[in-house]
């Protein structure tokens, strides 16, 4: 099993007896980030940010950049600097191609065999998540998404979106599993004693920010972790 992060000697197995609810990013993380998808809605953000402030591509792509780095997502730096309206923006930037994703019967078996509840917490919005977990085949494997909407468009990793999952769902923050791709990510979660999985699969910028003191566990397969937590 790819197992405890450098230093965490711990059985994946015995750690995570005590977890109840099982919290899951969904882009790069339900999906090898391989698959490129994401390279789509960086095209549509860039062709948005392109229109609305009158730029060329290369100028467009460094804005659309710059505010996911500083704000957590490119909307998030719109609507505080340009008053963006963000059901216009998500409408635009998610109508992708999806059929790039494959249904994997593996992946929800796995699921499936989780002990307790499982959720999806997204900075996208929920008609996406659903195209994308539709395609996977695991749509029904979830009993919510929690997405940027819920989030009051506070994104990962604003604190306000940890607390807000938590108090929606009541929640024990203890007896939570997160599995993201984005390391940074996973500092809010284990701040409020979740234990944390990072899919180490080669997302954009997803080592930023790691340190073993809030990465418990690391893999580079989600489907294998799981399948094997589960045997």
């Amino acid at each position: 099993m790819h197992g405890p992060a450098p230093g965490l000697r711990t059985d994946p197995r015995a750690a995570l007896a005590h977890v109840e609810s099982w919290l899951f990013d969904m882009d790069n993380t339900l999906y090898p980030a391989s698959v490129n998808l994401f390279a789509q809605i960086d095209r549509k953000m860039e062709a948005y940010v392109g229109r609305l402030l009158g730029l060329d591509r290369e100028g467009a792509r460094a804005v659309q950049k710059r505010y996911f780095h500083e704000h957590g997502t490119t909307l998030r730096g719109l609507m505080l600097s340009h008053g963006v309206d963000p059901h216009d923006f998500l409408a635009y930037v998610h109508d992708i191609d999806v059929s790039v994703l494959a249904p994997d019967p593996a992946l929800a078996a796995s699921l499936k065999a989780l002990p307790g509840r499982r959720f999806v917490f997204t900075n996208g919005d929920l008609p996406y998540a659903e195209r994308v977990l539709s395609a996977l085949g695991i749509l029904d494997c979830f009993e919510a998404i929690h997405d940027i909407h819920a989030m009051a468009y506070h994104p990962k990793p604003d604190a306000r979106a940890y607390d807000g999952l938590v108090a929606r769902f009541g929640l024990v923050p203890e007896r939570c599993f997160f599995a993201e791709d984005m390391a940074h990510n996973l500092m809010p979660a284990k701040a409020r004693g979740m234990t944390t999985l990072w899919v180490n699969n080669g997302s954009e910028r997803g080592a930023h920010g790691h340190s073993p003191a809030f990465v418990d566990f690391e893999t580079h397969d989600l489907a294998h972790f799981l399948a094997e937590l589960a045997a």
